[in-house]
């Protein structure tokens, strides 16, 4: 899709297509291995600006606007959704929640570092008991003297034994079902902070994502100063909304780079692959996968620069998100499911990558709002309830 798209724009992203031909598509195989990106490639990232990609050029980012940031994203899932999870998570998540709801001297603070790549930041909110039930968790952060003490446990967070610095979301009173999301707020801790710990690390066991490690964090009478709360106290959920649905929109904006991939390897192939006495792209069903596999890359990458356009124009983007993220859960695994089928038995095989596309592509329906939470916001949103 080239209408619209300015020449600044199609220079960026030559710009990022280089970078990942070059830094990050000859290792992605190793680092999946290893279970982990080293980190002087996130320091190269934050060289060449994509860390900070939106955060305003005054905190050290560099003032891309949301279309721009979409489709910089994309290019770098294609090349390694693990690395997109990373950036998400410093950019649309630790760096959007300080930037949209710190203090000027908590953006100053933190923004230029996790732009850079000189410290990375992580965000996090689920607990072994509360996913899509967000406002159920139990973590607990209490006021003494001078202090926060925060006591309670996350799971699954991105980036959470790497980071530096963690968004962390917890009640500042006793839980109660009937008023649970009224007195959640959003905590700055560091990794180095007393009582603050990582338990365990899951990256190669996982289905997909495995260079990018998942960590348990725990606090245990974790101390912090006063000036770490972001935002007003029990300003938490508000927050917290208001974050996933950017990162929503970085999720799905990676999608569509994970699908165009799978495409992508699947023409190559589907052209050079042989039976029957021709190319099997000759075939009418091999065709048949190929026509809905460049309709859905076409559906996915028009509603996620849709709402991204709006929220460049100050338009409210929920609805728009959530159709993004629906579509793109559902329509990237298809895509990579077809690829696979379409590579028959190399595709069950490592040695091919839509194997990892299609890996990679079930957690889009899963993390940052489920394929079924998605249904209700956009059922809530076209009803008006």
């Amino acid at each position: 899709m080239e209408f619209g798209i300015t020449e600044e724009q199609k220079l960026l992203r030559q710009t990022v297509q280089e970078f990942v031909a070059k830094e990050i598509a000859p290792h992605v195989v190793e680092w999946e291995v290893r279970g982990d990106v080293p980190e002087s490639v996130f320091h190269k990232l934050g060289a060449i600006g994509l860390l900070g990609a939106p955060i305003p050029t005054e905190y050290g980012g560099a003032g891309l606007d949301a279309v721009t940031y979409a489709m910089l994203t994309e290019e770098l899932a294609k090349g390694c959704s693990s690395i997109r999870t990373t950036i998400s998570v410093n950019t649309s998540l630790f760096g959007m929640n300080v930037l949209l709801f710190g203090s000027e001297a908590q953006k100053k603070r933190y923004l230029p570092p996790i732009s850079s790549g000189e410290k990375r930041g992580a965000w996090a909110l689920t607990e072994p008991q509360s996913g899509s039930d967000a406002a159920g968790l139990t973590t607990r952060a209490k006021r003494s003297g001078d202090k926060w003490v925060i006591n309670g446990h996350k799971m699954w967070i991105s980036d959470g034994g790497k980071a530096d610095y963690h968004v962390v979301y917890a009640r500042t009173d006793e839980f109660d079902p009937k008023t649970k999301r009224n007195h959640i707020s959003a905590f700055i801790v560091h990794k180095e902070d007393p009582g603050f710990k990582v338990g365990s690390i899951e990256s190669k066991g996982k289905l997909g994502l495995r260079a990018s490690p998942t960590a348990e964090l725990m606090y245990e009478d974790c101390t912090i100063p006063l000036d770490r709360i972001i935002g007003k106290q029990d300003s938490g959920w508000e927050q917290a909304n208001k974050i996933l649905n950017g990162g929503r929109l970085s999720v799905a904006a990676g999608a569509v780079g994970i699908a165009q991939a799978a495409l992508d390897a699947s023409k190559e192939y589907v052209k050079s692959r042989e039976a029957f006495g021709k190319h099997i792209g000759e075939f009418q069903l091999v065709k048949e996968h190929i026509a809905y596999m460049q309709l859905e890359v076409e559906m996915m990458r028009l509603l996620v620069y849709k709402a991204a356009w709006q929220k460049d124009q100050g338009i409210d983007n929920r609805l728009a998100v959530s159709l993004a993220k629906l579509h793109a859960g559902e329509a990237c695994t298809r895509i990579c499911e077809r690829a696979v089928q379409l590579h028959g038995g190399n595709g069950f095989s490592g040695d091919y990558p839509v194997e990892r596309y299609w890996r990679d592509s079930k957690v889009i329906g899963i993390y940052e709002g489920t394929n079924e939470i998605q249904k209700v916001i956009i059922g809530g949103e076209v009803l008006g309830l």
